[in-house]
């Protein structure tokens, strides 16, 4: 794997896992405000889950790569 390939795959987990580091140190650090900054903040990888669930499958023999 190239430098870019690399890159490329590990964007969007580097950023989630970026947003609940955040929404963990924001819920242990803070009160108040940033107690429902935490919340928004751990609640998208929830909310990734459930879009990603309830998405249709591919069906194989339409193009697709299994």
């Amino acid at each position: 794997m190239t430098a870019a390939s690399l890159k490329v795959v590990y964007r969007l987990p580097l950023a989630l896992a970026m947003v609940i580091l955040l929404g963990l140190l924001f819920a242990l650090l803070g009160d108040g405000f940033w107690d429902v900054v935490s919340w928004l903040l751990l609640a998208v990888p929830l909310l990734l889950l459930a879009f990603f669930l309830r998405r249709p499958s591919p069906r194989p023999g339409r193009g697709e790569v299994l």
